[in-house]
């Protein structure tokens, strides 16, 4: 909005020619993030509790856990916000690219808001069924992904698939990238919702993920930049990066209140959301397959819970204490602050082997 209010007035004000550089108009999307979640987390924790809306724990679960019970969640709703305003705000609202990774990011923190109003506020512990988690997510991915071939048919997009380190190994999956496309966001998705369990881990990681994919962004729309590193260049792809930009600010914003002891929870509703934010966001800039290095650590959590119920199922045993992998080492006896922080540190490692696939072909 501030794009379309303030650019064309450069011709009058000179300074005002900013506005065209997507890297100011970036920063200014993470201190808007930040700014709303910051003044608005307060009043929102406090609506929360007054509605009871509060996380239920698993008996099951790591003991130390069940003093979190009725801590507030669904705080996902903020993250949300902000990143919608933040985006709006700075956003060239003209790219197609903004509004079909905001309206799946959006409507991926939809079914994870129902799936906590279900839990929270009519009291059913198991919230939506997976056969209606799954249906819905689904749905939400393969419209993007629609959207995406449907862009391509406008010679703005692409459906050739990039594979890292291999420069004449690129497949056109034409319409068959929609189902590819569901895979990537749905699978990102879920396997971020598998690591939301201790206080700061997810929204944290994703912070780190969501730097990475703004860098990524900005380099896949600028031409001569991708040129030189021998990278996709999809053009206006790098209006992503205010997208990107805003989840980097809203996390960096929530994890003030989420971090250890946590005020409030992201729920599904940011969980569900986040996940398919970048596995949208790897899609358009074409970095879908090195997704599963940059957001490795969600991986190492979603393979945790793979593995162990493929050996429960095959061998009557157990892989892990207790999946997903973060459980594994609570129940080992570190301590949850200790784990968060150090599976920050796998996230930065994996993040910065990503960037240094750049000119790799």
């Amino acid at each position: 909005m501030l794009y379309h209010l303030l650019f064309p007035l450069h011709v009058l004000f000179s300074p005002l020619n900013v506005f065209r550089y997507v890297t100011f108009r970036a920063a200014g999307a993470i201190i808007t993030a930040v700014a709303i979640t910051l003044w608005f987390g307060p009043a929102i924790i406090r609506k929360l509790r007054a509605m009871q809306v509060g996380q239920f724990i698993r008996e099951e679960g790591p003991q130390a856990h069940q003093s979190k019970a009725g801590t507030p969640t669904m705080g996902g709703v903020l993250i949300l916000a902000a990143m919608a305003a933040a985006t709006l705000l700075w956003a060239d609202l003209t790219n197609a690219y903004v509004w079909v990774v905001l309206l799946a990011t959006l409507a991926f923190g939809g079914i994870g808001f129902l799936d906590d109003y279900r839990k929270t506020v009519q009291k059913r512990s198991l919230g939506l069924t997976a056969r209606e988690k799954f249906s819905l997510q689904v749905a939400a991915a393969a419209l993007a992904g629609t959207a995406l071939v449907l862009l391509a048919q406008f010679g703005t997009y692409h459906t050739i698939l990039q594979v890292p380190f291999f420069k004449n190994v690129a497949p056109d999956l034409g319409w068959f990238y929609v189902p590819f496309v569901v895979l990537v966001v749905v699978g990102a998705s879920n396997a971020v919702n598998l690591t939301d369990g201790l206080d700061g881990l997810a929204v944290g990681s994703m912070m780190i993920v969501a730097s990475t994919y703004t860098i990524r962004a900005y380099i896949a729309g600028h031409a001569i930049v991708a040129g030189y590193l021998n990278e996709a260049n999809i053009k206006g792809s790098a209006e992503v990066a205010v997208f990107c930009a805003s989840m980097v600010g809203a996390c960096l914003g929530f994890l003030w209140y989420n971090a250890h002891p946590a005020e409030i929870f992201i729920g599904d509703t940011g969980a569900l959301a986040l996940g398919a934010a970048v596995g949208l966001v790897a899609a358009v800039i074409k970095q879908e397959i090195l997704l599963v290095l940059v957001g490795g650590l969600f991986v190492m959590e979603a393979l945790s819970v793979i593995l162990q119920v493929a050996s429960f199922r095959l061998r009557g045993k157990r892989i892990f204490k207790m999946a997903p992998l973060h459980h594994h080492f609570e129940l080992t006896g570190w301590a949850e602050s200790k784990i968060v922080i150090r599976f920050w540190i796998l996230c930065i490692l994996f993040s910065l082997a990503s960037l240094s696939t750049l000119k790799l072909r």
